[in-house]
């Protein structure tokens, strides 16, 4: 999954992004790196999913390994329903404005053709 790149993380970025970096299992220290996120930080976000059932610890061959839940995975998948709503909404107004100035514009030539 592409994320918007964005000059602050939000908390529901963060999550998104955990979630989906262990889909398929992970281990700690790859979720951190992954995610970009230092130790204690990721400690609170691992503690927050287990909590609210977005991720399960599992062990492999003696490692924890988290992976994300099918409610996580929901999660995820709701997540990027929204984001794309939200991306298609902000091209819509970006359009509408463009279309504006370039009325406005024509509008000024035109008045300054009727004048000369």
């Amino acid at each position: 999954m592409v994320f918007e790149k964005r000059r602050g993380r939000d908390r529901l970025y963060i999550l998104a992004e955990i979630l989906e970096i262990a889909k398929e299992g992970a281990l700690k220290t790859q979720v951190m790196y992954r995610a970009n996120l230092s130790f204690a930080r990721l400690i609170d976000y691992l503690r927050l999913t287990l909590k609210i059932n977005l991720l399960e610890k599992v062990e492999i061959n003696g490692k924890e390994v988290y992976k994300a839940s099918e409610k996580g995975l929901d999660f995820l998948q709701r997540y990027r329903e929204i984001n794309e709503l939200l991306r298609l909404e902000r091209e819509k107004s970006s359009n509408e404005e463009g279309m504006m100035s370039i009325q406005v514009e024509e509008k000024g030539k035109l008045t300054e053709q009727g004048t000369a």
